[in-house]
């Protein structure tokens, strides 16, 4: 029974969710590293929401970790590469808590646009201050979006509830999806001179760090007011202090900050300045969900293999995964033959599927070709892995799904690129279930690929079969399998020999100096 650690506070709904799907689990928040150090060996799976730090040397600790699912959107407290290279799959829950952070932001902007927190500061110190408090209508007005993914849109909704104008600036946002929500995608600059509010909902990355930098801020017009309940550092923090001072923007609202907890800030008392703490996603309709999603995530990977919302391997849904599954098998099969017979180092990787194959999803079986390709180089690669390790060696891996006819219902091929050429492999699944390989190096031969195997390339000469069965009867080497294979009557033919047992070298080499015999591997499944 798979384990899983709850590391934070979270909703009882989790652990009633891992209790019945049979998932075995702890609640214990509030651990220190070195105590989370000590115990993250125990367990299958960590379930967290922001204090758990989950850095390179926890997931160093944690040697039976498969899964971390953060309940929530940000995974900044995640070592995502550490988890890759260790083979841990990253998930969120992004969409759990976006309505809540969508009305935080909605929030803040009638906060801003009518001061709220200074007239009631004053209001509650016996003041009565009509006057002051002079705000601004929202209707009409022009909300600039950054970033226009599921919050962006929640945000734009509701904004177009209010009669706003909504433009967007998000470089993933197809003209017809921003139809679609009745918005207009700009670029950033012209985002930035048209809105009356802008406020972000991008993840913080190397593109996005800085987004409103001092120099974009200055393109701002006069009298904007800045919403941020994304991430901390999407914001030049001191140039959004002395604009505030200098009344070129007219108010901002921070949820987030680039330093958290942010118990002192510049901009702490700046006039037209709201602060919350980080509470965008804090509703308990939230964090029900969140804790439900994270819990399911976490269970559906450990029983069924099912993969979603992960943030460093690819999807996988509850139904898509028994479909897939024999696909996996016949994936690594052929990734760690094609691997084992390449020549040199391997530059470049195509993965094409044919027939049902073309149907699924493909990600996952690509993962898993590569997962057998480097298996003769690593002994740590797995599907999570496999494709970041082969990204650190430069290989390039290319994807093609064909909807031609083909020979068999469903089909999957590998081509190899090292200096020495290209090569290929294909296999097809037997009652779609069984793997078997139906093509080597553009030669038809059938075989399963299992245990200890014998490949010999060889010209098609007649008593050669003879001479091979002789060498390794003579080594006391017993045959399974035999498949064959030809290009044409006296010209590239292929052996395929299953054995039991290991093939020694000097089995390998009395082989290889047999007349004809032009390359000889030991292969292992």
């Amino acid at each position: 029974m798979p384990k899983v650690l709850i590391s934070d506070k979270m909703s009882p709904k989790a652990a009633a969710i891992f209790k019945e799907r049979g998932v075995e689990f702890d609640e214990k928040p509030g651990l220190t590293k070195d105590e989370l150090k000590a115990i993250i060996g125990e367990y299958d799976g960590l379930a967290i929401r922001s204090a758990t730090k989950v850095t390179a040397d926890i997931l160093e600790a944690a040697t039976n970790l498969k899964v971390v699912g953060r309940a929530g959107i940000g995974v900044d407290n995640v070592d995502i590469p550490a988890a890759s290279a260790k083979g841990v799959v990253v998930m969120n829950t992004p969409f759990g808590n976006s309505i809540t952070t969508a009305e935080h932001a909605i929030a803040l902007m009638f906060a801003l646009a009518r001061q709220l927190p200074e007239a009631d500061a004053s209001t509650q110190a016996g003041k009565w201050e009509k006057n002051r408090f002079m705000g601004v209508e929202v209707t009409g007005k022009t909300l600039g979006l950054i970033g226009a993914g599921n919050i962006g849109s929640i945000v734009a909704e509701r904004a177009l509830g209010l009669r706003m104008k909504v433009v967007a600036y998000d470089p993933f946002l197809t003209p017809e999806r921003a139809e679609d929500i009745g918005i207009e995608k700009v670029e950033l600059d012209q985002l930035l001179a048209r809105a009356d509010f802008i406020t972000l909902h991008t993840p913080l990355t190397d593109s996005t760090r800085n987004i409103l930098s001092r120099e974009n801020l200055l393109k701002t017009k006069k009298g904007v007011r800045i919403i941020n309940c994304a991430r901390g550092g999407l914001i030049d923090e001191a140039a959004l202090k002395e604009l505030l001072d200098s009344g070129h923007i007219a108010g901002a609202a921070l949820d987030v900050f680039v330093t958290e907890p942010a118990h002192e800030s510049p901009l702490f008392g700046t006039p037209g300045f709201i602060s919350t703490p980080h509470l965008g996603a804090s509703t308990d309709e939230a964090q029900v969900n969140v804790a439900i999603q994270v819990a399911e995530q976490i269970s559906d990977f450990l029983l069924s293999g099912a993969v979603t919302n992960a943030l460093n391997v690819p999807s996988l849904s509850a139904e898509e995964a028994p479909r897939v599954r024999p696909y996996i098998e016949l994936a690594e099969k052929l990734g760690l033959l094609a691997g084992q017979l390449a020549k040199g180092a391997i530059s470049h990787v195509t993965v094409e599927v044919e027939g049902a194959a073309a149907e699924l999803n493909i990600k996952p079986i690509t993962s898993a070709v590569i997962t057998g390709l480097m298996r003769p180089i690593s002994d740590t690669v797995n599907m999570v892995n496999a494709v970041h390790i082969a990204r650190e060696r430069d290989i390039g891996i290319a994807e093609v799904r064909h909807e031609r006819e083909t020979d068999y219902h469903t089909l999957l091929r590998v081509t190899v690129k090292t200096e020495d050429g290209e090569r290929s492999v294909a296999g097809t699944l037997f009652g779609m279930k069984h793997p078997r390989l139906v093509e080597l190096f553009g030669i038809k031969v059938e075989a399963d690929l299992d245990g200890s195997m014998l490949f010999i390339a060889n010209e098609d000469k007649p008593g050669f079969i003879g001479k091979v069965g002789t060498a390794l009867g003579e080594a006391r080497v017993n045959i399974g399998t035999f498949h064959l294979g030809r290009r044409g009557q006296g010209g590239e033919a292929i052996l395929l020999l299953s054995v039991d047992g290991d093939i020694s070298d000097p089995l390998l080499w009395s082989i290889c100096k047999l007349d004809g015999v032009k390359d000889v591997k030991a292969l292992r499944f």
